[in-house]
């Protein structure tokens, strides 16, 4: 009898030890994770709510890294590129912060090749974390060929995880990664990362999306063997949150992949005002069983600063302060940027981007200028307006090109970004005081734009306009093959945005934006007519 009670105990002992050791046991991860980080180093005030900061995330992923289980921390791309720290310190200041807090992966976004392969380069060649891109050609761009990587495999708490990186196929029309660099189709390229990583044992599989919630929606239930989603690029609020947004969706948002299992899909809204967390539970099989603490976390002011992020924040600041501080204008009322519906397309800080394009070149014959809705980043509170707030604005160091086009071309152009309006809308273009068009969403591609009006006047088709746009747009961005491809008069001013938004501010102060229909987009029947 004793010699039976002892075998067991043996054997539930062995057995619980056996339970502890076997690698195909339930696992848990804690996933922290930030997106479209837009070099935005300090907090950020909007409608009296400052959110955001790198000293408040540091304190944040501190304290969940100290209490969550297996924490591992990502990031879904476009570090680089919207505030003054940017354009002074190129994304080195933002790899000092992310090295020290802990990044373990990061995809690569549009935006760090706005600058082109060399900054990118730089950039990764100080990171203590891998930058992933699974469906990016380097084979003719040595530089980055050996930084980045398609997928990277992260050990954490005895197990591994596969992380994937993902960035937008149209990348050469949004950014600028030259010649040399080559996006291709991503779910083919994430399909055989997943593969690989199948191949090498790995089943439990992340993907870092700088794609956008839309796509990673379809791509959810395409791809087999992705687990999470962690997503960027298109700036969505998931979650609902008291004082924040309407959130595009659930945090996290529940998807099937094409053979049934569960994707989990999580964004964390834009420039780190809050920090996306979820524990997520997987099977024997390294399917997602279960998920707790699912919540994007605020970075508001309830959060400390953590003191040595706070001290490095400092030594980076110190030098912007002055440039940055200078009051350059001041407004009336807020000058919102607004989101582009199917019943909406008026921009009222596209309005004042236009006009101060406009007023920088009208000596030199522009007659109407076009800024896209991509390039509207941001919108001012009113009071005084400083360097800095112009800089979030207009933060891609643009300069004006002229053009001319014929009428033909000129609703060519406006027509080109239309094709799948409103849902692809980056690539609208936003009109100067004078003129005008409407959208009509139910008429063919091709088709849509009406009633144009230049200068007030409708648009002879056979007449040739001189026009203001932005170099990125005079260069194809956004698609706009008419405007790179017109033949004729074209030149460079050499006029950065900011400084003719700057110019425009001091001369015009205070400013205010009324609607004034410039795009109005008809409606349906039942509804009104739309301007935003």
């Amino acid at each position: 009898m004793l010699r039976r009670l002892s075998c067991f105990v043996a054997a539930v002992a062995l057995g619980a030890a056996w339970a502890l050791a076997d690698p195909a046991s339930t696992f848990t991860v804690t996933i922290l994770h930030t997106n479209d980080l837009h070099a935005q180093v300090e907090p950020l005030t909007a409608r009296g709510l400052t959110l955001g900061g790198y000293a408040r995330q540091a304190t944040l992923i501190k304290r969940f890294r100290e209490r969550d289980p297996n924490p591992v921390l990502l990031c879904a791309g476009d570090t680089f590129q919207g505030t003054l720290y940017f354009n002074v310190y190129e994304g080195l200041a933002d790899v000092v912060f992310m090295n020290l807090v802990g990044y373990q992966a990061m995809a690569v976004g549009n935006h760090e090749f706005d600058r082109g392969p060399a900054a990118l380069a730089r950039f990764a060649s100080l990171a203590a974390f891998p930058l992933l891109a699974a469906n990016l050609d380097l084979s003719s761009e040595p530089s980055l060929a050996s930084l980045l990587r398609p997928w990277e495999v992260l050990q954490v708490g005895g197990d591994r995880i596969g992380v994937i990186g993902a960035l937008p196929e149209d990348l050469a029309t949004i950014s600028n990664p030259g010649p040399t660099v080559q996006a291709g189709e991503a779910g083919p390229a994430i399909q055989a990362a997943i593969d690989a990583l199948a191949a090498a044992g790995v089943n439990k599989v992340i993907l870092l999306s700088h794609l956008g919630y839309e796509k990673d929606l379809q791509l959810a239930e395409k791809l087999r063997g992705v687990d999470v989603i962690v997503g960027g690029h298109s700036h969505t609020l998931l979650g609902r949150l008291p004082g924040l947004p309407q959130p595009r969706g659930e945090y996290p948002t529940v998807a099937r992949d094409a053979a049934g299992n569960t994707v989990l899909i999580v964004h964390a809204w834009d420039r780190g005002r809050v920090l996306g967390r979820i524990q997520v539970t997987f099977d024997r099989e390294g399917r997602v069983q279960k998920w707790a603490e699912a919540a994007p976390v605020p970075v508001d002011a309830t959060v400390p600063e953590d003191p040595l992020v706070r001290s490095l924040v400092a030594a980076l600041e110190r030098p912007l302060a002055p440039v940055r501080d200078q009051v350059v204008g001041h407004c009336a009322e807020a000058i919102p940027t607004t989101r582009i519906t199917s019943l909406h397309a008026e921009n009222p800080m596209g309005n004042l981007i236009a006009d101060a394009s406009l007023a920088a070149t009208a000596k030199a014959g522009s007659v109407a200028a076009f800024i896209n809705a991509g390039g509207v980043r941001a919108g001012f509170e009113p009071g005084p307006v400083t360097y800095g707030h112009a800089l979030s604005v207009q933060p891609f160091s643009n300069t004006l090109v002229q053009l001319e086009l014929t009428g033909a071309q000129l609703k060519a152009a406006l027509e080109q970004p239309l094709r799948h309006f409103p849902a692809e809308a980056d690539g609208l273009l936003h009109p100067s005081r004078g003129t005008s068009y409407r959208v009509d969403p139910s008429r063919p591609p091709g088709q849509r734009v009406l009633d144009l009006r230049v200068a007030n006047v409708p648009v002879d088709p056979h007449a040739t306009y001189r026009i203001t746009v932005p170099n990125f747009i005079a260069g194809g961005g956004n698609g706009h093959t008419v405007i790179a491809g017109a033949a004729g008069y074209r030149y460079d001013t050499g006029i950065m945005d900011v400084d003719a938004l700057v110019a425009f501010l001091a001369a015009h102060s205070p400013v205010s934006r009324p609607l004034e229909g410039r795009v109005t987009v008809v409606a349906p029947p039942h509804t009104s007519p739309g301007r935003l």
